[in-house]
């Protein structure tokens, strides 16, 4: 679908860090893991310059979802959050299944027995969804992305009490200069919306529940499925399809459906197009992903993942003329180069294990 993810946002909101040789889109819904050699020898199509393509087009898909996602939250003050991730998710099940049907790629069938296994994850994935569209609409989108490092903390300590793993100091010097850019930010930042960050901290315990769910079920689900092996295009398809019932119950929850009779915006073309291109570029990101990491590998993905984040804040700041001080530009700055040195330190530790 399309969340880093931002759920959308945050699918997105793009590239999360890798965890023990696994790289976690998470907002995407999916879970990439190390399969370089598999992928190389499946090759079919020779294209030169294939690492450097499948990285450009990485970058765009992922920083576009989440520039998108804030136009339609805020530019074009859609009050409707669950109704753009429910329609984000509808266009993704829509897409993959006719790729599927036409054999261009290979999905699970969706057993009851896969489906049962996958809903508690699928319950996490939608709350992460919808509370970081919620915060995307109040917190500019460098803030967010600052702010979103606030899950690698709370994924580090999950891992340590759930997996008795154990970091190197690298790592958590990086977490520790994290939270104080987080921190700071908040405080000096001139837009600050206590709504907002309300959600975004939601949306961090619940992406950092999402990555240690999927890895403690993941093998348990592949166990019911009928080749024993789930790749990231029928996670794709479950978590989206799944999450369909779900959010229709939660706009009715919500009391989306009375906003939706009255707003004048699903009467405008311009508007349909840019959510359905929303949607598109969620589904992109799950493509690009995964042909980015098989022509280069989890250490190279990760760390484009974290330089991704600088463009991506600046374009932020820029489109949407957010207002900013030094102080705050500098802790925002301070975050995303944080988010580097941890990517690093991950590395180090990957390579040391």
């Amino acid at each position: 679908m399309g969340f880093e993810v931002l759920p959308l946002g945050s699918r997105s909101l793009s590239a999360m860090n890798t965890f023990e040789n696994k790289d976690n889109d998470l907002e995407t819904g999916k879970l990439i893991k190390d399969g370089e050699k598999t992928a190389r020898s499946n090759r079919v199509l020779k294209i030169p310059n294939q690492a450097l393509l499948s990285g450009f087009a990485y970058c765009i898909s992922s920083c576009s979802m989440i520039l998108i996602n804030k136009f339609v939250l805020s530019s074009y003050d859609f009050n409707a959050g669950i109704s753009l991730m429910l329609y984000q998710n509808l266009i993704s099940v829509i897409i993959v299944s006719i790729l599927s049907f036409l054999g261009i790629i290979s999905t699970e069938p969706l057993t009851w027995r896969l489906v049962k296994v996958w809903f508690p994850v699928n319950v996490i994935f939608v709350g992460m969804l919808i509370t970081s569209m919620f915060s995307l609409k109040y917190i500019n989108v460098a803030m967010v992305t600052v702010l979103k490092n606030v899950t690698n903390v709370i994924t580090a300590l999950g891992e340590m009490y759930l997996f008795s793993k154990h970091h190197d100091s690298r790592v958590w010097a990086a977490l520790f200069l994290m939270i104080i850019s987080a921190i700071s930010g908040g405080i000096t930042d001139l837009s600050f919306h206590a709504v907002g960050y309300a959600w975004q901290i939601i949306n961090c315990f619940l992406t950092a529940s999402y990555s240690l769910t999927l890895r403690r079920l993941m093998d348990t689900a592949k166990q019911v499925t009928k080749s024993g092996n789930l790749n990231e295009f029928s996670m794709v398809l479950l978590n989206n399809t799944l999450s369909l019932p779900l959010g229709i119950l939660l706009i009715f929850i919500f009391n989306e459906v009375d906003y939706l009779t009255r707003t004048p915006l699903l009467r405008l073309p311009t508007f349909w197009f840019v959510m359905t291109l929303s949607g598109v570029l969620g589904l992109a990101i799950s493509f690009t992903s995964m042909w980015f990491l098989h022509q280069t590998g989890a250490t190279t993905y990760s760390l484009v993942g974290s330089l991704n984040k600088i463009p991506l804040s600046i374009a932020g700041i820029l489109i949407f003329k957010v207002p900013t001080s030094l102080e705050n530009s500098a802790s925002i700055f301070f975050g995303l180069i944080a988010g580097v040195i941890f990517a690093r330190a991950k590395m180090r530790e990957r390579s040391q294990t």
